[in-house]
């Protein structure tokens, strides 16, 4: 389950497009396809409203193993696309990592890896309501919007929740910022305790400077364990005249 990432590696973006990675090094090279390290960018060719483009790797820091002091990224490593999306990453190898960051004493066999390290199981996000809002401006109705986010991981880390706004083809990263109007409680993308219970609340006036065409919102959240599996669900509002 800690495999390394290749450029072989089935990397897709969550509209389902699929990436094309670009190695800075061939020194390490598995069934024709060079190991990844932290820092190599990949394009995904995403015809989405707002497209995804691309990512750049990066490392959690669980394993130890270097190119040429780069540090190798490993398939449970949490990576985003250029957009803040998470991406789903596999391999067909069967080269494992078993480094820690901390060096095994001389003489003595690897121990067991950390609950945390050991957990493989996606986070579980749930959302209610289910359906889909809708808020008309002519009306103000309804005149607020709620929604609860809830996330179960045995080892959490973190969450993300943007909001990506269709056509306009723009993202809010609602934990960086929230809107007049728009309220997250809590609302630090901190993830320590399980379940977590994230409350979305949305006054008239806010939804009502969301543009004047029939718009979509999507509110994406985004829940990642310790391990750097992650799980997501999406909630739409629509906006109309």
């Amino acid at each position: 389950m800690l495999e390394v990432l290749t450029t072989n590696a089935l990397i897709l973006c969550p509209h389902g497009f699929k990436g094309e990675s670009q190695s800075s090094d061939p020194t390490w090279s598995i069934n024709g396809g060079n190991v990844l390290v932290e820092g190599d960018k990949g394009v995904l060719p995403c015809t989405n409203f707002v497209p995804c483009v691309g990512y750049t790797l990066k490392s959690m820091g669980l394993n130890a193993t270097r190119i040429k002091g780069k540090k190798v990224v490993l398939i449970t490593d949490f990576n985003q696309t250029d957009t803040g999306l998470p991406l789903t990453m596999s391999e067909t190898h069967t080269i494992m990592d078993k480094t820690t960051p901390a060096p095994i004493p001389d003489g003595e066999d690897a121990p067991p890896l950390p609950p945390p390290m050991s957990d493989f199981a996606k986070p579980i996000i749930t959302v209610v309501p289910t359906a889909p809002f809708t808020f008309t401006k002519s009306t103000g109705f309804p005149a607020t919007l709620g929604a609860t986010f809830t996330l179960i991981s045995s080892h959490p880390l973190k969450w993300i929740l943007k909001l990506i706004h269709e056509p306009e083809a723009t993202i809010d990263d609602l934990i960086s910022a929230q809107p007049t109007g728009l309220t997250l409680t809590p609302a630090d993308g901190v993830w320590n305790v399980s379940p977590l219970q994230i409350d979305l609340t949305m006054t008239a006036a806010y939804m009502t400077t969301l543009g004047t065409l029939p718009l979509v919102h999507r509110f994406f959240m985004t829940g990642v364990s310790q391990r750097g599996l992650s799980n997501s669900i999406e909630l739409i509002l629509t906006v109309s005249p």
